[in-house]
């Protein structure tokens, strides 16, 4: 029994650290988990930072809601305790990968800056209340250490908006109305030092009527501080050193407000014009062009509607320039997402690999043409094809009136003439009017694009061709002798461009070959040469000859036979 008790312990033990897991998972940093708790702690953060110095200044806003402040003090101090705990277990990346190891995690959190100042900020400075009584509220000033998280909620906030322009306007003001509001109350708090009523800069004496109200206080000191931090002016002149010194530290606050202010707003707006020509093509500089050029005045008219009807209606006809900064991969996902299913109702890109239709969906430009505009005429040479994305076009007489066929969105057009199909009646020529009824979106495909794109997906290519012959055998516009003798020809190019390469592999040997006797020949030679210089290397000079001959000195043959023993010995052969 104690053996299998045993077991059973050994075996039930492992799902305990799941469990624990389950209730204390690793947060990703960028997941939604860590960005919504990150926004919960704004508003702890935001209570602190507003509501204690106001408590601090104004008895009588402490005094008059002191179990609301507790209950939202230590409330705020729990989510402070919560936001520690969630830090244990936020993950961090080391060389591109979440780490989850809660060991490494703590170890990297308690020695960082953020680890201290979350611990200080909790610090229980609410102890000497026992000494100082409930009403001190500024001994929780440590809260305000908190802060760094309420930055980084803002800036998660404002990579994740849709409206991060807006959401910097707002930001800002809540800047303005915290420092105001600090002001305000420093305000007050200076002037109930000084004495309420002592002189026209201070708050008035309560006891007057009216001036005694709380909401009365704050709005006054919140007004006035608005004055001066906005340099308006109409405020009354101070009388005494503490007012000069309030008075100058506001203005310099206020000239680096204004100057913060000015920047911000200016950014704002050179990200908003960024945006929209970034989005939109310039007209500036094609109306600019267009007066220097004397354009008549109703195409003129034509080219500022296009651009009209782009801005009202936020088209988009450079979306690739757009999507440029994006990795490749995350580029195609993108495109795919928005483009596919209009690429997927081309009758010749059905059944395709689906990387091929990614490769194509990047290389859609979008057009847009307007109302009575042709976006091609018969007998024009094909290089792209259209798929319809929104609005109508008509096929039209060559009159420009007589309507055969209206093409809606979903449809598309010019297919064949990007597809060099063999027996194609047409060629590669446009065999109808077509012309836009209202304004029209269009995707436009080249022929180069596609030919790019299928030079590495040979087996598409021809899957492709063949949807083509059957479009076009139901057309009547496929020459079957024609795509027979096309072939016929292609077959004995082919044939010819064989015994090419087999003569050219022929004639390679035989060079090589005649290269490598050539070698061989001019190695041997190259010995001759070397064995006859040591045959001549000790030959007798004329001039010895002829002293030898007058001097007629015995021994010559001696040492001719010598000479011509060591001739005979020659050079050493090469190894």
């Amino acid at each position: 029994m104690s053996q299998d008790s045993k077991v059973k312990t050994t075996e039930s033990s492992p799902p305990a650290p799941s469990k624990a897991r389950k209730l204390l998972p690793v947060l990703d940093p960028s997941g939604d988990y860590y960005y919504w708790w990150l926004n919960t702690m704004v508003f702890p953060v935001m209570y602190n930072l507003i509501i204690i110095v106001c408590r601090a200044c104004f008895p009588d806003l402490q005094h008059s809601y002191l179990v609301a402040w507790l209950v939202l003090d230590y409330t705020s101090d729990l989510l402070y305790l919560l936001d520690i705990v969630v830090r244990f277990h936020t993950g961090f990346l080391d060389q591109g990968i979440l780490v989850v190891d809660k060991g490494r995690i703590s170890s990297r959190y308690v020695r960082t800056w953020s680890f201290l100042l979350d611990l200080a900020s909790l610090m229980p400075t609410d102890a000497a209340y026992v000494q100082l009584g409930l009403h001190t509220p500024m001994l929780r000033l440590n809260r305000f250490l908190r802060v760094p998280r309420l930055f980084e909620a803002f800036d998660r906030t404002e990579t994740r908006t849709a409206y991060p322009n807006a959401f910097r306007i707002t930001k800002l003001m809540l800047y303005i109305f915290v420092v105001i509001h600090w002001n305000s109350c420093l305000y007050f708090a200076l002037s109930r030092y000084l004495g309420f009523g002592r002189d026209a800069w201070v708050y008035p004496d309560p006891a007057q009527p009216g001036f005694e109200r709380l909401r009365r206080q704050y709005l006054y000191s919140f007004y006035f501080s608005t004055l001066i931090l906005t340099t308006v002016g109409d405020t009354p002149l101070p009388a005494r050193e503490e007012e000069y010194l309030f008075m100058v530290g506001d203005f310099l606050l206020a000239v680096m407000g204004f100057a913060t202010i000015m920047g911000s707003m200016s950014s704002v707006i050179y990200n908003m014009n960024t945006a929209d020509a970034a989005f939109y093509p310039d007209h500036a500089l094609v109306k600019k062009y267009m007066k220097q050029q004397h354009v008549n005045r109703r195409l003129e008219r034509r080219v500022i509607d296009w651009y009209q009807h782009l801005q009202i209606n936020k088209k988009m006809t450079n979306e690739v320039a757009i999507l440029q900064h994006l990795p490749e991969r995350l580029r195609a996902e993108v495109a795919v997402s928005v483009h596919l299913s209009t690429l997927s109702r081309v009758q010749i890109f059905q059944n395709c690999e689906a990387s091929l239709l990614e490769e194509l969906v990047l290389k859609l430009q979008p057009q847009t043409y307007s109302p009575g505009e042709y976006v091609c005429r018969k007998g024009d040479i094909g290089r792209e094809m259209y798929i319809i994305r929104e609005g109508q076009l008509a096929v039209v007489a060559d009159d420009g009136v007589t309507q055969y066929a209206v093409l809606g969105a979903g449809l598309y057009f010019g297919e064949i003439s990007i597809i060099n199909i063999k027996g194609n009646m047409s060629g590669n020529r446009r065999t109808a009017n077509i012309k836009s009824l209202g304004y029209s979106d269009l995707f436009c495909l080249s022929k180069e694009d596609l030919r790019e794109v299928l030079s590495e997906y040979p087996q598409a290519q021809v899957v492709m061709e063949e949807k083509g012959r059957e479009i076009l055998l139901k057309m009547n516009k496929l020459d079957v002798n024609a795509e027979a003798a096309e072939i016929a020809l292609q077959e004995a190019t082919e044939s010819r461009l064989r015994g090419l390469d087999q003569q050219l592999d022929d004639l390679q040997t035989k060079f090589a070959r005649l290269l490598a006797e050539l070698e061989s020949s001019a190695l041997k030679i190259a010995y001759r040469i070397e064995r006859l210089e040591w045959q001549t290397r000790e030959w007798p000079m004329p001039e010895e000859l002829a002293e030898a001959d007058d001097e007629g000195e015995p021994g010559e043959g001696t040492s001719q036979d010598g000479e011509g023993r060591s001739a005979q010995e020659g050079p050493p052969d090469p190894e």
